[in-house]
């Protein structure tokens, strides 16, 4: 039996309630295959316990692993910290040290959810796009950085060969869906982003069946929400990825419904795009949805797309019988617990397959 280890890192806040979802349901889906986890610190709770957000330990963990599924990371209790000792600098190291430069965030929109989004439904209907974020250089990367007295800078710089490697990833992807690539950037005032145009629009040559288009990231956040449906595949740099994909959440009607990959050379990690929220830990409140999501992902990635396929009909499943978490129910006072949405999800996946 093919064996897969997988890395496990909850992190903070909501992260271990969410991850023991997307176990569970790991677990009780038919397989021929085997998965070993293993489970590593990182984030605040790693400051806590061994005066570093990622230990040692923790990136050789990851670095032999076959894949990572990460939770979340961060809090109040930790912002006053020195920049190397907050929770966010041990995932931006991780991801540094893995090479993962591709993240990959999908926005589809479930039917049985177009009255969760505040946006109307003609505009958000049979919305299925995704967002290709470069994620290991550029502003949040970049030196020299220093914050003075009266004074803070950062620097934002890309090679060609950093906007080759993602450009290509993203290229290859609209080739197997809808054949549309949108390059998001501010190219009229940063010559970084005049540097992705030349890069990309050089690229596009060897890629004839890909149309093509460049969008200033202001109009494009715009277009998110006033015309979602004209993206297929959007590609962009670290900063707006970030900012982006994140807006795109208010589509699907919430964050806690959006998965993601971050996909290297040779490791991939795989993690809910939303935060820790640290007001609703340990209240079972969080909707486990996205990180569920995002094992699936792993799954996929990994080969095993029939085992992923079954999770996602799952889920479906579970969204057109009408239930749903806290974010999803809005004012609602009728709603499923973090777990309750885990069982919910094993239950179908029982009854759908025998």
């Amino acid at each position: 039996m093919k064996t897969y280890n997988i890395a496990l890192m909850p992190g903070d806040g909501i992260g271990t309630e969410i991850i023991n979802e997307a176990l569970k349901v790991l677990d009780s889906v038919p397989k021929d295959f085997k998965l070993n986890f293993k489970e590593y610190l990182i984030g605040g709770i790693a400051v806590d316990k061994a005066s570093n957000p990622l230990p040692q330990d923790s990136l050789e963990g990851a670095k032999n692993s076959d894949a990572i599924l990460f939770g979340a990371i961060g809090g109040e209790k930790w912002d006053k910290l020195e920049r190397d000792l907050r929770p966010e600098s041990g995932l931006l190291r991780l991801r540094k040290e893995l090479g993962i430069y591709a993240n990959v965030r999908p926005v589809r929109i479930y039917n049985a959810l177009l009255d969760s989004s505040p946006l109307k439904k003609n505009i958000i209907e049979n919305v299925d796009l995704v967002i290709i974020r470069e994620l290991i250089s550029g502003i949040y990367f970049g030196e020299p950085r220093a914050k003075e007295k009266d004074r803070a800078y950062n620097t934002m710089a890309y090679t060609k060969n950093e906007i080759e490697r993602i450009a290509k990833y993203a290229f290859d992807l609209a080739n197997k869906r809808n054949k549309k690539l949108c390059c998001v950037d501010k190219a009229n005032v940063l010559e970084t982003s005049q540097l992705w145009r030349e890069v990309v629009s050089e690229m596009a040559k060897d890629y004839d069946d890909v149309k093509l288009s460049f969008m200033y990231v202001d109009n494009a956040s715009m277009q998110l929400i006033v015309n979602p449906k004209q993206f297929d595949v959007i590609l962009t740099e670290n900063l707006f990825g970030d900012i982006l994909s994140d807006e795109a959440s208010v589509i699907s009607g919430s964050i806690g419904l959006l998965s993601s990959a971050s996909i290297g050379e040779n490791i991939a990690l795989f993690e809910p795009i939303h935060g820790s929220a640290p007001d609703i830990a340990g209240q079972n409140l969080a909707n486990p949805i996205a990180t569920i999501l995002s094992a699936s992902m792993m799954l996929e990635h990994l080969g095993e797309t029939k085992t992923a396929k079954i999770i996602n009909n799952a889920i479906d499943s579970v969204l057109k019988d009408g239930y749903k978490t806290k974010d999803l129910a809005k004012d609602s006072k009728d709603f499923c617990s973090c777990s309750k949405m885990g069982d919910l999800i094993v239950k179908y996946i029982k009854e759908q397959n025998g």
